[in-house]
């Protein structure tokens, strides 16, 4: 297992070019199963999760190929298996995306129970009673949701208990090939279920509503191969912004789109950033000063999201003043902050909200992730931390991140990847 050394106290200066979007490559990559014909998708980012889906539509017998530039072609023709099985669902929860476009499709099945981070539940129940009001038989047992269909599943005015990523995505992908009209109320409204959306209606898909709280899809007979280019990660590129703020540097990112990450960059005019931004990059200067402290609160989108928290909460650790980080959407989402007290932090925390007086500086220490976006906060940590800081259990961080050393170092960062 491999650990992250960085040697802080350097402001990061330059610019890096931000990948395809995970949230969006994965729901695609389920999507493909719906499609009759061969699918390609461009822009794929290669990290660990999009690897361990791409190996379980293989299980399945799908055909996958993928180029020297990572774009990846599936052609679910030569599907065998219609079956997820534990170890690799327990590894990354979005394998669930595969339950909708399988039932669609083919009439039947078989999902492991999802594992994935260790950020609190977040259960499937949505999932299936979207699908059984759709017509869908669906049975637990044994650790697996066992779903069947007689005949292709029914339109359905669904209205969502809360609002849910994955459940929005799986179930919009049930609904193309329903009969009749499907009504998504409570949907989503993500950059990622948009671009899930887009993607299906260029292989056919009459879906109207998407980036809205209401989908309306009227389900069609079948849906044809395409090509299709994945959105930028709006996160990665959030979390190299707040890179170059907290290590007062000047960082631009390129292939970025500064209209999915509005709350996050007004967050950072507030500690005190210049931004700039035009089409295709977006640009944080913060003129070599200290970030001022900033209050955050986290919630679906457009709001700030969750997966942006532990960031901020990296920046206000250094932060001129006091600022509260209020988490709204996971429990169990703060295990970073007690590594950060590791590193001087102060930090209170108060059931779901973290008060941090900033430091005037962090100094080094051995550090280890617990979940995906934890990871990258220690790292921004590390940045700014006196001394060489070492960050273990990095295999959460390449699960979201493409070549996040590679990229730091573009940047000026004095990191790199030793064995541990």
């Amino acid at each position: 297992m491999d650990k992250l050394e960085i040697q802080g106290g350097k402001p990061l200066e330059g610019e890096i070019r931000i990948s395809g979007a995970k949230n969006a490559t994965l729901p695609i990559l389920a999507g493909a199963l719906l499609a009759d014909g061969p699918v390609t998708i461009a822009n794929v980012p290669h990290l660990q999760d999009v690897t361990t889906f791409i190996e379980l539509l293989g299980r399945m017998g799908v055909g996958v190929t993928i180029d020297d530039r990572m774009r990846v072609e599936i052609d679910a023709g030569s599907i065998r298996e219609y079956f997820a099985p534990y170890e690799l669902v327990k590894t990354m929860r979005a394998s669930i995306l595969v339950l909708g476009p399988l039932l669609a499709r083919f009439g039947k099945a078989d999902v492991s129970l999802p594992g994935g981070c260790a950020i609190g539940s977040r259960p499937v129940n949505i999932h299936v009673a979207g699908l059984q009001a759709m017509g869908a038989d669906i049975n637990i047992e044994n650790g697996y949701i066992r779903a069947r269909s007689d005949g292709r599943l029914r339109g359905a005015r669904l209205v969502l208990d809360t609002v849910t990523v994955t459940g929005t995505e799986n179930l919009m992908m049930a609904a193309v090939l329903a009969e009749g009209e499907t009504v998504i109320e409570n949907a989503a409204r993500e950059p990622e279920v948009v671009d899930l959306a887009n993607f299906l209606i260029a292989m056919g898909a009459r879906i109207r509503g998407a980036g809205t709280d209401t989908l309306h899809i009227e389900g069609v007979e079948r849906l044809a191969g395409t090509h299709y280019e994945v959105l930028p990660d709006r996160i990665e590129a959030g979390t190299y912004l707040v890179a170059g703020a907290i290590t007062g540097g000047h960082v631009r990112v390129k292939n970025a789109r500064a209209d999915h990450l509005d709350a996050v960059l007004g967050k950072l005019r507030d500690a005190g950033a210049r931004v700039d931004s035009a089409e295709g990059w977006i640009e944080v200067d913060m003129q070599g000063k200290r970030p001022r402290s900033v209050d955050v609160r986290t919630a679906p989108y457009p709001a700030f999201p969750t997966d942006m928290q532990a960031q901020f909460a990296a920046l206000n650790t250094v932060a001129q003043g006091v600022g509260t980080i209020i988490e709204t959407i996971f429990e169990n989402r703060f295990m970073h902050m007690l590594e950060m007290r590791r590193m001087g932090a102060e930090i209170r925390l108060e059931g779901n909200t973290a008060i941090i007086k900033g430091v005037e500086r962090l100094t080094a220490a051995p550090v280890m992730a617990t979940d995906l976006r934890a990871s990258a906060s220690l790292v921004l940590a590390g940045l700014v931390a006196e001394g060489r800081t070492e960050v273990d259990r990095i295999y959460h961080i390449d699960r979201g991140y493409e070549c996040i050393e590679e990229k730091l170092q573009q940047l000026g960062a004095q990191i790199k990847r030793i064995p541990s």
